[in-house]
C-alpha cells in the first residue's frame, strides 16, 4: 500500500499520499490482460470478487470512452458505477475513474482513479500494478475499510486463474 509519501507509487516514481497499491505477477502476456479487461464478456468472470458479479458491462477502451457495470451482491445489493477512460495503451495501460461521465460533465462525488499498468516480465507473464488513487486520506480510509486489499487482491487471482485459459 502505498499511503505515505515515504512509500511510492510504482507506476511514475512519484509519491502519492492517498494510493493504495496491489502487484501481482500474472501469468499471462499482456496482450492477453488486456483482452481480459476491455472484453465484456471475459471482464464479467473475473471482474469483482464472487460471489459478487457484474451486469450491463460496458467498456470503451480509449480515452473518454465509458467503463460502465452494475455490481450485485449476494443478498441482492445492486450497486451501479460509471465512469471513463482517461488514458489507454493497448496492452500496457489503462486508467479510469469515476469523476466523470463520457461527456466529460462532473458525475458527483468522485472516488477514484483506478491505474492499471501491465509490465511485460518474460515467459509470457505480466507485472500488473493496479493502483486506486483516492481524492483525499478519508476517501482512501474507506476504501481499505471496504476490503481494498482482500476484494482486489481476490480479483487479480480470478483474473489470473482466467487469463491462464485463454
Amino acid at each position: 500500500m502505498a499511503d505515505a509519501p515515504d512509500n511510492p507509487c510504482h507506476t511514475d516514481g512519484v509519491a502519492h499520499a492517498f494510493d493504495l497499491v496491489l502487484e501481482r505477477i500474472i501469468d499471462a502476456p499482456p496482450e492477453t490482460v488486456f483482452r481480459a479487461y476491455t472484453d465484456p464478456a471475459l471482464l464479467g468472470q473475473w471482474f469483482v470478487p464472487k460471489p459478487w458479479r457484474i451486469s450491463d458491462i460496458v467498456i470503451e477502451p480509449r480515452p473518454g470512452g465509458r467503463f460502465n457495470f452494475v455490481m450485485h451482491g449476494p443478498d441482492g445489493e445492486r450497486a451501479p458505477n460509471s465512469g471513463v477512460f482517461l488514458d489507454v495503451v493497448p496492452n500496457r495501460r489503462l486508467i479510469s475513474t469515476d469523476a466523470f461521465t463520457a461527456d466529460w460533465r462532473p458525475a458527483g462525488q468522485p472516488f477514484m482513479v483506478a491505474h492499471i499498468e501491465l509490465e511485460p516480465i518474460g515467459d509470457g507473464r505480466t507485472r500488473y500494478v493496479a493502483t486506486a488513487r483516492h481524492w483525499s486520506r478519508e476517501a482512501m480510509n474507506q476504501h481499505v475499510a471496504m476490503g481494498f486489499h482482500e476484494g482486489w487482491g481476490q480479483v487479480a487471482d480470478q483474473l489470473n486463474a482466467l487469463v491462464r485459459t485463454l
